[in-house]
């Protein structure tokens, strides 16, 4: 009972805090819109204190409250001192900490895509505390007051706060954006914590986009952070898009960028693209300065089984941190007034060398789609209809075969109880192999069986020729063939049924619907997933 009720204490606490800060937004804006008398007294004040003197925010300036934010600092201090006395019964300091950090999550997120975001108030200067804060950003005359000042004006959209957008926003909020908008559908998951840096043990199971949002205000609580929980779609990308300053397309998917890039076009906004892959990064600036939006590079989507994401072909984590903190550089060059390195360039990043290259790209496209002098995409279109694939990071599904030519998980559970002779074949690559295998699997990676390598179908013979024994040496021996999620078998098996006689004889092969994964998940607990 008592941590129940603190909880809704802490909520309480919560509401009226937040109800303080609106206030005081709504002061700034007051101010900034200038009163004529207060204007007089600050400029008599400020001539007094000297050129030097630094003023304090207007909405850093508790007096000016009023009667109203007096009673609800009162009753917020009220609250902290009920919450104070109630007693901590088998709670940890630590478990305090992450309840907090849910009650807000849970409010801020519960709004989901609002209509319209208040503007950032105008700033005149910084406070004693930002001048100390951001000292040593502060001091490069590149950036300077005003660059300062402009960043905390600024606004940026983070589409995606996995691999590419925990280092992004961490940096941003860092350097003092204004307001951090970010998108994400996921949960954690223990998968992603090899590379989001943002997110911890404790947050799996929780939205991104609000475990980023409660591990940014840790760092720095000046940024206003705005989780949306939940995928950009094509009738709200536009509205949201709008309302930012800056984009940041961290996505791990083809129709989520045209999304984003279109969108972007339309509302007339700077996108800073970033991708990794393996051991490789990408970074374009995309309708800024005169460059290419990204239909200019890509005018038609690649077919959906030639693009690999991080959970079909793996990343290092590092290699997002990398590609990431290059997006956060970019986002402040321009929020700053700098300007963009990569709007006529693209960033390529190979981390096996250790090497950058910079490959110029042409301006934009007349002729485009989306940016040209006459453009054909003027709303905001079906992506995954487009694309031919979900707007998802998650691995996808393909069907290459008819029903007749697979077989699930559990009906290959029946016949190896039965003893039934047959040859399972693993196609992974080896890398794959070595993480997890069944025993009794054969092991010729995809790319052998594509090349036609004579030892690998050498192999693939013996073992058939073994397993022929255990017949009356008429009834042919099936093949049964198995990846990590059924796409790659699918492929070998198109390949077998394709061999000519005299290579292996008549084959019966058939794929293993949903791989090892679904091996794990309905027949085998203790396989391991990856």
């Amino acid at each position: 009972m008592a941590g129940a009720a603190a909880a809704r204490l802490r909520a309480e606490i919560r509401r009226r805090e937040r109800e303080l800060r609106g206030l005081r937004e709504r002061l700034a804006a007051e101010l900034a819109r200038g009163d004529a008398a207060e204007q007089e007294e600050d400029g008599e004040r400020e001539r007094d204190e000297g050129a030097g003197a630094v003023r304090q925010p207007a909405a850093a300036e508790p007096a000016r409250g009023g009667a109203g934010d007096a009673e609800d600092e009162d009753g917020a201090r009220a609250l902290r001192e009920r919450l104070a006395a109630e007693p901590a019964r088998g709670d940890s300091g630590d478990a305090d900490e992450e309840d907090e950090d849910d009650d807000e999550e849970e409010e801020e997120g519960a709004l989901g895509f609002p209509a319209e975001l208040p503007p950032l108030p105008a700033r005149s200067a910084l406070s004693a505390a930002e001048i100390l804060r951001y000292s040593r950003q502060l001091v490069l005359p590149e950036l300077g007051v005003r660059g300062q000042l402009r960043l905390a004006r600024s606004s940026v959209l983070v589409v995606g706060c996995g691999g590419l957008g925990c280092p992004l926003a961490q940096y941003l909020a860092a350097a003092g954006v204004g307001r951090l908008g970010l998108v994400d559908h996921d949960v954690v998951e223990t998968s992603n914590l090899q590379r989001q840096v943002l997110h911890g043990e404790a947050r799996r199971g929780r939205p991104k986009a609000r475990s980023a949002a409660a591990a940014l205000r840790r760092l720095n609580s000046a940024v206003q952070y705005v989780p949306y929980r939940g995928a950009l779609r094509p009738r709200s990308a536009l509205r949201l898009v709008r309302q930012y300053d800056i984009v940041a397309d961290c996505s791990d998917n083809v129709p989520t960028r045209y999304l984003v890039s279109d969108a972007c076009v339309l509302a007339g906004k700077p996108l800073v693209s970033g991708s990794a892959l393996r051991l490789e990064g990408q970074l374009v600036v995309y309708n800024h300065g005169g460059g290419p939006c990204y239909r200019c590079l890509f005018p038609r989507p690649p077919p959906p089984d030639a693009v690999t994401n991080c959970a079909d072909g793996g990343v290092l984590g590092v290699v997002t941190g990398v590609i990431g903190c290059l997006q956060a550089l970019e986002v402040l060059k321009i929020a700053s007034g700098m300007g963009s390195s990569f709007n006529r360039y693209m960033l390529m990043f190979d981390a096996l060398e250790g090497r950058f290259r910079n490959i110029k790209l042409r301006p934009r496209k007349a002729d485009c789609a989306a940016c040209g002098d006459s453009p054909s995409v003027t709303c905001l279109q079906d992506y995954e209809a487009f694309c031919g694939s979900s707007a998802t990071d998650k691995c996808r599904a393909v069907r290459l075969l008819p029903a007749a030519d697979r077989i699930s998980v559990q009906q290959y559970k029946e016949l190896l109880e039965a003893r039934l002779p047959h040859v399972l074949l693993d196609v992974r690559p080896p890398a794959e192999a070595e993480i997890c295998r069944l025993q009794h699997a054969l092991h010729v990676p995809l790319r052998r069986l594509q090349d036609g390598d004579p030892e690998s179908l050498r192999r693939l013979q013996d073992r058939i020729c073994e397993e022929k024994q255990r017949t009356d040496g008429q009834t042919p021996v099936p093949v049964y063939v198995v990846c990590k999620l059924g796409n790659d078998s699918q492929k070998a098996v198109k390949i077998l049924q394709e061999l000519p006689a005299e290579e292996l004889g008549p084959v019966v092969a058939k794929d293993i619907k949903g791989g090892l994964m679904a091996w794990a998940t309905k027949i085998d607990s203790t396989f391991p997933q990856y």
